[in-house]
């Protein structure tokens, strides 16, 4: 099986969009993944774009030309599609001159008259802060990501002759590095592509593919390059030249330069990924997922017993007595028939969370399954997301007919108010949510914001195309038959007797949450790594896997929850299993929260904010999901239970 990867940013989850046909228009620059690679002749260009800078430390990623690099004669930006937009890419082309198997010892950029670029104290002060916040430069060549070797050594406490290396790739390349509280930059790149060479016949020319892109950043100071009128330098030899310091308190001179290095590779163009998806843990990745298999189904099938052995007695029970005339006092779930399908409080607003909820799930589940059979591929940078954000707005078609349907259910009669909540509230959140924060990123001039024709993009596709559906789904919804609820409602609701502890509601949250929140808590340690640290995320069908246990242990927990809660004849339980059965979001937001301060090395103000704004989005939308999960299956599970007894 092929698989796909998926490398977040922190500005991941702006949701939705008018351009389905953009994501293949845009992209015409670009190869169709798989389709069709690029064949080079002998000395053809093979052109290097810059995408963005990014940073762990500050979750903002930067314009690539936003610090003073060599620039072209000509700056041209790639036209993008929506997932790149909102990832903060910028693709433009770079001074790099790279011909196919064409060596380069060594180029000077932007040199003019053989003179070094001269950085003013601004632009001095702008690198070293960029520096010191450990920025990361992303270029592409033949759209696949420039990579920095890292070469580990796996046994080190065995002999030289016995040590093996670990390589490892790190995505990009490091702007500079710091030592001894002085700041050096990169200025000299050594590029080393991989090409395969394709058979041909004998009277036809070779072609080649590019299959690898790596780089081994230097710094080298201005006095130990020696530049010639042609551009050409010559690089120190050995470890006799001192890295190239920038001193953020005065001018500084520098060269930028490059080398060019090709290597004939045996790897094929369909398996160039496969470098950049290793991953120094995936045995580990593989046990933990299959633990978690077997924990889950373990104890879902003990769950499963239980309830039922227990379900069945209850029944008899129940059914027997009703054969008795003098029959005892009813007790238990048996007595509270009369009021378990009594419609909650705020019926609207219950039924246009789980309408969004509806949502969320179709779109989550086609996105994983489509990605898991390779079809989001890495090549396509963006198609991810903007896949998501346009499966969104379609599926709110469904959310809106469910929730019509519910709405109905629950005896409501203001469809057109219920399908506008539906429409807005759940996006009204996230949207108002993304909008604070894209204002603090405007503030720092980060590529990461979403430039405000986009942010009206988004509000015409939100009320052009997503309302008017949820509206088309909600009104089918409302007119067809409500569910048909086995037992007929009292006119006076009965008493509710006092609660024990356990029965509280956040103790049933913390309770509900545990065994979901297990079943995905190594995955959640990936996917928390590929939006937060800028590494890949690749294993959707390990995704898919785990997010098959989580819909089975959200059910099973919702089921014990809602019949504890009818044992106790608390027959409130539409608001409180809805609340209950998101309970695993809260021990996502509580690990977010252990995951920012041990993992991440944030320390100012709005990388912090930008950190928990989309942790709340992420736990928001969580929540709705689970919740709404765990809320069906209880629905149906109590419609059964009263349809199994006999009741006068």
């Amino acid at each position: 099986m092929q698989w796909t990867f998926l490398a977040f940013d922190s500005q991941d989850w702006l949701p939705w969009s008018l351009l389905l046909l953009s994501l293949t228009c845009e992209t015409s620059a670009f190869y169709v993944p798989g389709v069709a690679p690029i064949n080079f002749h002998q000395n053809d260009p093979v052109e290097i774009k810059a995408v963005k800078l990014t940073s762990s430390r500050t979750q903002l990623p930067y314009e690539y030309y936003s610090l003073p690099f060599c620039q072209p004669s000509k700056i041209t930006y790639k036209a993008e599609n929506l997932g790149e937009v909102l990832r903060g890419d910028r693709i433009v082309n770079t001074p790099f001159q790279v011909l196919m198997n064409s060596e380069k010892k060594c180029e000077v950029l932007c040199s003019q008259s053989n003179k070094p670029v001269t950085l003013t104290v601004e632009q001095s002060r702008l690198v070293a802060e960029r520096i010191t916040e450990d920025y990361y430069v992303h270029l592409i060549a033949d759209n696949l990501p420039v990579a920095t070797r890292l070469e580990l050594y796996s046994n080190r406490d065995s002999d030289d002759k016995k040590k093996e290396k670990d390589v490892q790739f790190e995505h990009g390349y490091r702007l500079g590095f710091t030592d001894v509280n002085k700041i050096y930059l990169h200025n000299h790149l050594s590029f080393i592509l991989y090409y395969h060479r394709e058979d041909m016949e004998e009277d036809q020319e070779h072609t080649y593919r590019v299959v690898r892109f790596e780089v081994i950043p230097q710094s080298i100071r201005l006095e130990d390059l020696k530049a010639d009128e042609k551009s050409s330098c010559t690089l120190p030899e050995g470890t006799n030249s001192s890295p190239q310091e920038i001193d953020p308190t005065k001018e500084n001179q520098l060269y930028f330069t490059y080398s060019v290095h090709w290597e004939e590779s045996d790897i094929k163009w369909a398996s160039r990924w496969d470098t950049y998806l290793t991953m120094s843990d995936v045995q580990i990745h593989w046990f933990s997922i299959i633990n978690s298999v077997v924990v889950v189904f373990f104890l879902s099938g003990i769950l499963s017993m239980i309830i039922i052995r227990t379900l069945r007695k209850d029944i008899a029970n129940y059914n027997k007595e009703d054969d008795i005339e003098d029959t005892m006092e009813e007790s238990g779930w048996k007595l509270v028939h009369g009021d378990v399908f009594r419609p909650p409080q705020y019926p609207m607003i219950l039924s246009s969370l789980l309408g969004s909820g509806i949502q969320l799930f179709c779109m989550i589940l086609i996105v994983i399954f489509v990605a898991m059979l390779g079809m989001l591929s890495p090549s396509s940078r963006g198609a991810l997301m903007t896949t998501a954000c346009f499966l969104f707005m379609f599926m709110g078609v469904f959310g809106g007919f469910s929730a019509g349907r519910l709405y109905r259910t629950l005896k409501g009669h203001r469809w057109k108010k219920g399908a506008f909540c539906t429409a807005t509230l759940y996006p009204g959140v996230v949207f108002g949510i993304c909008f604070v924060l894209n204002c603090f990123i405007w503030g720092k001039h980060s590529s990461g914001a979403v430039p405000f024709p986009t942010m009206v993009a988004l509000l015409c596709m939100w009320f052009g195309i997503s309302l008017p559906l949820v509206y088309l789904g909600y009104y089918f919804g409302f007119r067809k038959q409500p569910y048909d609820n086995p037992v007929r409602t009292n006119q006076i609701p009965r008493q509710i007797p006092e609660q024990r502890w356990y029965m509280n509601r956040f103790v049933g949250i913390l309770m509900a949450g545990i065994l979901p929140f297990g079943a995905m808590f190594i995955e959640l340690f990936f996917i928390f790594s590929a939006i937060w640290e800028n590494q890949f995320y690749y294993l959707f069908g390990f995704l898919f896997l785990v997010f098959i246990i989580l819909v089975v242990s959200c059910s099973q927990i919702s089921i014990v929850m809602v019949y504890f809660q009818l044992c106790a004849e608390d027959y409130r339980w539409w608001w409180r299993n809805f609340l209950v059965s998101g309970g695993s979001a809260f021990y996502v937001l509580v690990y977010a929260i252990f995951y920012f301060v041990n993992k991440l090395d944030i320390v100012e103000f709005i990388p912090s904010l930008l950190y928990f704004g989309y942790t709340a989005l992420m736990v928001l939308s969580f929540w709705l999901l689970t919740g709404t999960i765990g809320f069906y299956a209880a629905y149906m599970f109590v419609r059964k239970i009263y349809a199994a007894v006999k009741i006068d």
